[in-house]
């Protein structure tokens, strides 16, 4: 056989990429890593897979762990939505299913978290199923083989699924191929055309087509938010706050804080949320620092000051949920990266409080 699908299989074959999951046969570890690599740099994922492992090496230990020991061991890699429900999926998987994973798509697609990305990806790496996989990679690759500007996501299933009913290989390894041409080769902006296995049959490059394949929704303008935090001591101790775990960045640590209102300044804001929110007085000293970061959805200026607590107990959140701790605990607990970089300028020792 001599069509797209063994000349993608031949390429795929004679090289070798750095992927430390790559010929693993581990259903549970397959999932963590195909959950590790959504929307995540490759590089970030090889650095914490190995340690996320270390910590929770199979689905039970994972099921067993504290939300917080594994919103720590995720800290770094983003979007903590994936994390929570891996860790809920895991409970199910370790309470109801006997430790093992389903075996099924729609078995996995039943668990929190898991959607045709993951399942397709899953089902065919660990199990053997002849499922598509297909994300952003692989839909960008579809898309410019068959010319496609648009394509819905079931048209993408549709083709994927024909190649690999039309391809002898194992369906993981179909799967990790068009994965890895997409980010080797058919990659976003000047694709390798010259060096494709698919060249031949690419009815985008036939017609010239390939830089505008797929079609790009256009760009719009990210919301700005500019928020302040206090860094508020107590008798050597600070302040810090979980997120409520519904929402954005749910289950993370976080300094006292809140929006910027119009008209208003950082300090003035920061004091305000203390006092109306918080239930705290503090006199607030130095800005800290000044962090911007983008979120997918927004963007972010984050204005950090010290602050000395003077009166009050924290309201406005459960008791359970703001907790004084000493300077050198601060590390163990998972905070978001606006956050970290706030951590990461203060001394050792915050000024005495």
């Amino acid at each position: 056989m001599n069509g797209p699908g063994a000349r993608l299989i031949a390429w795929f074959r004679s090289r070798t990429r750095d992927v430390p999951w790559r010929d693993e046969t581990d259903p549970y570890r397959i999932w963590v890593a195909e959950v590790m690599a959504q929307q995540t740099r490759m590089a970030v994922v090889r650095e914490r897979y190995d340690r996320f492992l270390a910590a929770f090496p199979d689905v039970d230990a994972l099921a067993a762990a504290e939300r917080d020991e594994v919103l720590k061991a995720w800290e770094g890699l983003g979007y903590y939505s994936r994390a929570r429900n891996l860790h809920d999926a895991a409970r199910i998987v370790a309470t109801d299913l006997d430790g093992r994973l389903p075996d099924s798509v729609e078995g996995l697609r039943a668990l929190p978290g898991i959607g045709p990305y993951t399942a397709g990806a899953v089902a065919s790496l660990a199990f053997g199923l002849r499922e598509p996989a297909v994300d952003g990679n692989v839909r960008r690759v579809l898309s410019r083989l068959h010319d496609l500007p648009r394509p819905a996501a079931g048209a993408l299933e549709v083709r994927a699924r024909a190649l690999l009913e039309a391809t002898d290989a194992p369906p993981g390894e179909v799967n990790q191929a068009l994965m890895d041409l997409g980010g080797e080769v058919c990659t976003p902006r000047s694709p390798a055309c010259d060096h494709c296995p698919l060249g031949p049959d690419c009815l985008a490059r036939a017609r010239g087509t390939q830089a505008e394949r797929p079609g790009r929704a256009p760009r719009r303008e990210l919301p700005h938010r500019t928020i302040a935090v206090t860094v508020v001591c107590r008798e050597g101790r600070v302040l810090i706050g979980r997120r409520p775990e519904e929402g954005l960045l749910g289950g993370l640590w976080e300094f006292p804080g809140g929006k910027v209102e119009p008209g208003e300044t950082p300090r003035a804001a920061a004091a305000r949320e203390l006092r109306e929110e918080m239930c705290l007085e503090a006199e607030l000293g130095e800005e800290i620092a000044v962090v911007e970061h983008a979120y997918s959805h927004f963007r972010i200026t984050l204005h950090a000051f010290r602050g000395r607590w003077t009166a009050g107990e924290p309201c406005g959140r459960a008791a359970s949920d703001w907790r004084w701790v000493a300077p050198g605990e601060l590390a163990g607990f998972a905070f978001p990266a606006a956050n970290r970089r706030v951590l990461e300028t203060l001394a050792t020792e915050p000024a005495p409080g």
